[in-house]
C-alpha cells in the first residue's frame, strides 16, 4: 500500500465515520434522540443550546460530530479533485462518499422532524431505522474503496471473476439484511427491555408482543445462516485470487464473523447493555469494511492471480514429467 497524505486522511475519515455511528448508537440506545425537540438543524429552536440536560448534551454532540462528519468528507471530496487525474477512481469514491454522506445527514434529519425518535415504537421508524443502517453501511463502503483506491489499489474487473463478484455482491446483501434487521432488533431492545433472559424469551415466542419483541429471534438466526456464508465465500476467495493479501483480508473476514457470532451471543446473555451493543454494532462495521476490502482485493488483481495460477500448473508439469 502507498499511504500518501491523502491516503492517511482518507483512512482517518473513515475511522472517524465508525466513530460518529457508534455515537448515533448512544443516542438511540439512551432514548436521547429527541433531546433537541423536533427541530432540525437547530437544537430546541436555539443554534447552542442552554439546557443542561442529558438528553439534550448527548444529542447536541452527536448533531456537532455528524456536521464535522460531513465537513471532513467534503474536504476529502475537494482534495480529491485537486490531488487526482479525471476520471481517476479516488475521485469517483470521493464524490460517492459525498453523496452517502449527504443521504445520511436527510435521513438523521428525517427522524428527528417526523419525531420518529425517543419511545417511539411504530413501523415507520423501524423501517427508517432499517434503511438509515444500509445507508451508513453503503457510506463506509464508499470511503473505504476512496482510501483503498488512494493507497494504491487498482480497479475492479468484475468481469474476469463474474463467480466471485457475484458471491461478494450476495455477500454485501446479506450482511446489509444482516444490519438492518439488527438495527430493528437494537430499537426493540431499547424500548421493550427485558428484567431476565427468561422473560426476554417468553417475550420472544408471545405471539400478541410488539412486533419489535417478535423480529428478536429472527435476526440471530440470520446472521448465523449469512455469517457462515461470509466464512465460505472468504474460502473461495482465497482459492479463487490466490494471493497473500487475498488470504489474509479472507482470514480477517472470517475471524471478525466469528467474533462477531460471539458478541452476539453475549449481547442476547447481558440482556443487550448500551457498552455491548456498541461492541456489536462495531463489529458489524468491521465486518462489513473488511468484506469490502476483501472485494475490492480479490477482484483487482487478476493479472497476479493469473500468474499465479501458471506457476503452479508449471509446478506440476514438471513435478510429474520424471514418471512419464
Amino acid at each position: 500500500m502507498q499511504l500518501t497524505r491523502f491516503a492517511w486522511y482518507a483512512w482517518f475519515v473513515l475511522g472517524y465515520n465508525v466513530l460518529v455511528i457508534l455515537w448515533g448508537a448512544v443516542v438511540r440506545a439512551t432514548g436521547s434522540g429527541a433531546g433537541c425537540g423536533a427541530h432540525w438543524p437547530l437544537c430546541n429552536g436555539e443554534v447552542v443550546p442552554m439546557s443542561a440536560q442529558t438528553h439534550t448534551l448527548i444529542e447536541f454532540s452527536h448533531r456537532l460530530s455528524s456536521g464535522l462528519a460531513l465537513l471532513v468528507v467534503g474536504i476529502l471530496a475537494v482534495w480529491a479533485f485537486r490531488a487526482y487525474p479525471k476520471g481517476s477512481l479516488v475521485r469517483r469514491g470521493a464524490v460517492l462518499s459525498v453523496i452517502f454522506i449527504l443521504t445520511e445527514a436527510l435521513l438523521g434529519a428525517g427522524l428527528v422532524l417526523f419525531e420518529l425518535v425517543a419511545h417511539d415504537a411504530s413501523l415507520t421508524r423501524a423501517v427508517s431505522m432499517a434503511l438509515h443502517l444500509v445507508n451508513t453501511f453503503i457510506l463506509l463502503g464508499a470511503l473505504t474503496l476512496t482510501a483503498w483506491w488512494a493507497s494504491g489499489g487498482g480497479p475492479l474487473r468484475i468481469g474476469q471473476r463474474r463467480g466471485l463478484a457475484v458471491g461478494l455482491i450476495l455477500g454485501l446483501i446479506g450482511t446489509a439484511i444482516i444490519g438492518a434487521s439488527g438495527a430493528i432488533v437494537a430499537l426493540g431492545d431499547t424500548l421493550f427491555p427485558s428484567a431476565s433472559l427468561a422473560e426476554g424469551l417468553s417475550q420472544d415466542l408471545d405471539a400478541t408482543a410488539h412486533f419489535l419483541v417478535r423480529l428478536r429471534v429472527v435476526h440471530p438466526i440470520i446472521a448465523i445462516l449469512v455469517g457462515v456464508g461470509l466464512i465460505l465465500l472468504a474460502q473461495y476467495a482465497k482459492r479463487r485470487a490466490p494471493a497473500a493479501n487475498v488470504n489474509r483480508m479472507a482470514n480477517i473476514v472470517t475471524t471478525l464473523v466469528l467474533i462477531q457470532w460471539a458478541a452476539g451471543f453475549i449481547n442476547v446473555i447481558l440482556l443487550a447493555p448500551v457498552w455491548m451493543q456498541l461492541v456489536h454494532l462495531l463489529l458489524a462495521d468491521l465486518v462489513w469494511i473488511a468484506l469490502v476490502l476483501l472485494g475490492a482485493t480479490a477482484l483487482s488483481q487478476p493479472e497476479a492471480v493469473a500468474a499465479a495460477d501458471a506457476t503452479r500448473v508449471g509446478s506440476i508439469s514438471t513435478t510429474e514429467s520424471p514418471a512419464k
